[in-house]
């Protein structure tokens, strides 16, 4: 069984440490899928103010729902639709203050405000979105983004 000490203090003392606890659960797993239910687990159980925290696999031509932490999702979305599909499009994180103010929202939970999505490349193509969602507005900042995006680089071989 796993026990992992998360700081409580700074923003970057908690990536450090979650990062270091999502290396030690993922760094011996062949299986993508366990690697990212894991992650997700983490993520909810030491991030604060989330109602949602999980991945989206891109299949094809479209994002099919991951592994996740919270209420019910979206099964499938088009890529290009919503704040995944345009993190997915471009390959570039998105962290939207207001879901409500962002073009094209798919508003899978009517209580989320805020939301940051983390693109995870493989081989030179999105795999995979870390997605993470708040029911606070402007809850992701630059410090969440680094931190996400760290967690992105160090899953990447590891989610298949």
């Amino acid at each position: 069984m796993y026990q992992f000490d998360i700081s409580t203090g700074s923003k970057a003392e908690l990536y450090r440490d979650l990062l270091a606890a999502i290396d030690a659960v993922t760094a011996d797993e062949p299986d993508g899928i366990a690697n990212m239910a894991n992650v997700a687990a983490l993520v909810w159980q030491y991030l604060p103010d989330l109602n949602w925290a999980g991945f989206y696999r891109t299949i094809g031509d479209e994002l099919v729902l991951g592994p996740f932490q919270g209420k019910v999702a979206c099964i499938r979305i088009a890529i290009c639709a919503g704040v995944c599909g345009a993190a997915a499009a471009t390959g570039a994180t998105q962290l939207v203050e207001d879901v409500h103010a962002f073009p094209g929202h798919i508003a899978c939970d009517a209580a989320s405000r805020s939301e940051l999505v983390v693109p995870i490349v493989v081989d030179g193509r999105v795999a995979a979105l870390l997605d993470l969602d708040s029911p606070h507005p402007a809850r992701f900042d630059a410090a969440d983004a680094e931190g996400c995006e760290a967690i992105a680089r160090l899953i990447a071989a590891r989610i298949g």
